[in-house]
């Protein structure tokens, strides 16, 4: 396996660093791969819109630099922070320092320190954040911020880090650079935009100025020659303002790519709420419908609370009835009906003189009888 950087698409149509023009690059574990921008950036506020993927096994490692220098190109031939030595500019490194699955840090330095011999490398960063970037399944977004105020790096959507103290200086160079290790990942860049801040005029991109032409050698008719000058001057001519139309549909491009990933996003958002609204609609008919059910029960009740009231009233009657009657009715029973003390004493006296009398019949039948001696 190998570690790799697909290489950028630049608008100058120049083969990025580092490549031989025809052939694609071949990397081996240990090496690495670096692209640098020809050009060097104008303007003091501009934005930076950097998307990639990095795919690999469950150990696999390495790291991707974003460089901002003000020498490019012998810098940006280093793999990594790590080996960079002293620079000048800015450096984003994105890695899996700290264990925590990845993160991007951010370094600059003014030339004055080594970064290659430095003992404590790591505490040079001035800012940072946790970021896992390893096998998403989608690109990456990055995003780099210099403002008339504000220096700020966004990933994702989110803020990474800001500071308002940081203003990092025109006409440098941006260049990306890989380095893979023993067991390498593999990234992937798909976007690489620079773009001004909003209310920033744009200005052409530096350029070394052609060599100029020896004048034609004078010829003795004169007219040829100035047919010559004024040829060539047309050339000149017509060569700059295609120059300038190129890069102005280059940035128009952009321009209207940005604006393509702007209405996809709203439209995204729309979605989302065309979605919640639905939503929320069809809990509020519910919601409805059983207030209008609940409004029914108590209109129904409503019209059966006088039939209550009567039902009350007849329950209240009859049972006041049947307290008075059953009270009157078990007084007559009892004065009624209770047997009377009298004819309990006449029962019983008549009872004892039966049994007296049987008493006495049984004496005088054994006094009469025959008695028997031994």
């Amino acid at each position: 396996m190998s570690s790799k950087v697909r290489p950028l698409v630049k608008e100058t149509g120049e083969e990025p660093y580092g490549r031989k023009p025809g052939k694609k690059p071949k990397l081996d574990l240990g090496l690495h791969w670096a692209l640098l921008i020809r050009d060097s950036l104008a303007q003091s506020e501009w934005i930076v819109d950097f998307e990639f993927r990095a795919t690999g096994p469950d150990r696999g490692g390495g790291n991707l630099q974003l460089w901002y220098l003000k020498d490019g190109r012998p810098q940006v031939e280093t793999p990594s922070i790590y080996t960079i030595g002293a620079f000048d500019g800015l450096a984003l490194v994105i890695d899996m320092y700290g264990g925590k699955g990845g993160g991007i840090r951010g370094f600059m330095n003014d030339g004055s320190t080594d970064y290659k011999s430095h003992h404590a490398l790591d505490s040079l960063a001035f800012g940072h954040c946790d970021f896992a970037y390893r096998n998403l399944g989608r690109p990456s977004k990055l995003q780099v911020k210099q403002l008339a105020d504000s220096f700020e790096v966004v990933v994702d959507g989110r803020r990474c880090f800001w500071s308002d103290k940081i203003k990092m200086p025109s006409g440098y160079y941006f260049g990306v650079s890989a380095a893979s290790a023993d067991t390498p990942d593999s990234f992937e860049i798909y976007k690489f935009v620079t773009t001004t801040a909003p209310g920033v005029t744009r200005e052409l991109p530096r350029r070394e100025p052609p060599p100029q032409q020896p004048p034609p050698a004078a010829d003795p008719g004169g007219q040829t020659t100035d047919q010559g000058t004024q040829q060539a001057s047309s050339n000149a001519q017509f060569a700059v303002q295609f120059t300038d139309l190129q890069n102005r549909l280059s940035t128009l491009s952009q321009s209207l790519d940005n604006v393509f990933r702007e209405v996809q996003s709203l439209s995204a958002k729309s979605d989302a709420r065309h979605q919640d609204l639905t939503h929320r609609v069809s809990h509020s008919e519910q919601l409805n419908t059983m207030d209008q059910k609940v409004q029914s029960i108590e209109n129904t009740l409503r019209d059966y609370s006088g039939q209550f009231s009567s039902i009350h009233g007849v329950l209240k009657d009859s049972h006041s009835t049947l307290n008075e009657g059953l009270t009157q009715q078990m007084t007559h029973i009892i004065s009624t009906k209770s047997p009377k003390i009298g004819t309990f004493v006449v029962v019983i006296i008549v009872f004892q003189l039966l049994l007296a009398g049987i008493y006495v019949m049984y004496k005088r039948r054994r006094a009469s009888g025959p008695k028997k001696y031994l």
